[in-house]
């Protein structure tokens, strides 16, 4: 079997080394070595135990004093635990709270269970057309909400009792679990399962939530909906969501904003594009085109010879800003020329004089190519030419 490395070795500190120094250097190595961070690394797991080992024994005054005295000899002998250390005497819960409540996004969680927390947001949708997402627009909705029980103020207990401190965790809201693997004894901290992680049970629940300390109802909330929102984008109402606990805040709700699809409108950011009809004598001769927007109709002078597909930018017809309705994006439109259909003889000898006044296009296909007409004669077409003349 290996020797054991000095425990002030593994941690990485001097002997000298105060309680914080301790527990940041254990921080820092629990995190990198830790098996779940790590999978398959059979390296790193015997890594963490020996730094688990290194920390418990040198975080207990008691330990730390046997230990500077007698070093490793101190322990040996005793029950389970690699190297004949024995874990199940050390209560690790608070730093391994710590640990992983940083480490998996969860922030710093104190030992507390009874500690003021906020409650869970609430999630709504609500659908708007593409002009009310434009102008901005108030909605009202209908959802279930919590308010604390007017029997037992929030509670949960019966009227004249009060919930009792758990005595699985001891009010702490977590318990700590130590089995042995094939790494030696390993602590595990998991949420009470007794209290819920709340640190109190209730003997006797109120009748009327039934120990929840709440009572839901369905209750309107008027959403006011800004001018320029997108769909997908959500509107946060505070404290609109779940009541908090231990006298936390409550919880907000979000209501995500779905915008109607517009038969006419597109938008992409701050634009909106759209395309808009003229007619052959329009786009021929120029003039007033009326264009639709979201601010209403408008009249736009088409400059003479405008081609199909031309693209036009009315400023400030755009999007408003979220933050300041003065601020716009532009409506870009598509000039699209429309071919007539229908049209009676008239018509249809009017663009017939049209046509030969600007260069023929209806009778220029049956022309032969100015080429055909001078193209030289081959050897034989003029000997043929010669034996037609005899």
């Amino acid at each position: 079997m290996a020797e054991k490395r000095d425990y002030y070795e593994v941690l990485g500190v001097d002997k000298t080394a105060d309680d914080a120094a301790l527990k940041k250097a254990f921080r820092q190595l629990a995190k990198k070595y830790h098996p779940d961070m790590n999978p398959g690394d059979k390296d790193a797991e015997q890594k963490f135990k020996e730094v688990q080992e290194a920390y418990a024994v040198l975080s207990d005054a008691d330990k730390r004093r046997q230990y500077d005295q007698f070093g490793h000899a101190a322990f040996e002998g005793g029950a389970g635990g690699a190297g004949g250390f024995d874990f199940s005497g050390m209560d690790m819960g608070d730093i391994f709270s710590d640990l992983f409540g940083d480490f998996f996004g969860g922030g710093r969680r104190g030992a507390d269970a009874n500690a003021p927390r906020k409650g869970a947001n609430l999630r709504a949708s609500v659908r708007i057309t593409f002009e009310e997402s434009i102008s901005g627009c108030e909605k009202e909705l209908e959802i279930v909400l919590k308010d604390a029980c007017k029997t037992c103020h929030g509670t949960g207990a019966k009227p004249g009792t009060s919930p009792e401190t758990c005595a699985k965790c001891g009010g702490k809201g977590k318990v700590m679990y130590t089995q042995q693997s094939l790494f030696g004894m390993m602590q595990n901290v998991q949420t009470c399962p007794e209290c819920n992680g709340s640190g109190k049970v209730i003997k006797e629940k109120c009748s009327s939530c039934r120990g929840s300390g709440y009572i839901a109802s369905k209750k309107r909330i008027k959403v006011s909906v800004p001018a320029g929102i997108d769909s997908g984008q959500s509107v946060r109402i505070r404290e609109k969501g779940e009541p908090g606990r231990n006298g936390g805040p409550r919880g907000d709700l979000l209501v995500e904003v779905i915008v109607s699809r517009h038969p006419i409108f597109q938008r992409q950011d701050m634009n909106i594009y759209s395309t808009a009809p003229i007619s052959y004598a329009q786009a021929a001769l120029g003039g007033e085109v009326r264009i639709n927007t979201v601010d209403g109709d408008i009249l736009y002078e088409v400059k003479p010879g405008t081609q199909t597909d031309t693209r036009i930018r009315l400023k400030g017809k755009g999007v408003p800003s979220l933050r300041s309705k003065a601020v716009r994006g532009d409506h870009y439109v598509t000039l699209v020329v429309q071919v007539p259909t229908g049209l009676n003889e008239a018509a249809k000898e009017a663009l017939r004089k049209f046509d030969a006044e600007t260069g023929n296009s209806l009778n220029a296909q049956g022309k032969p190519p100015e080429k055909e007409k001078h193209r030289k004669k081959s050897f034989k077409e003029k000997i043929k030419e010669s034996l037609e003349d005899l």
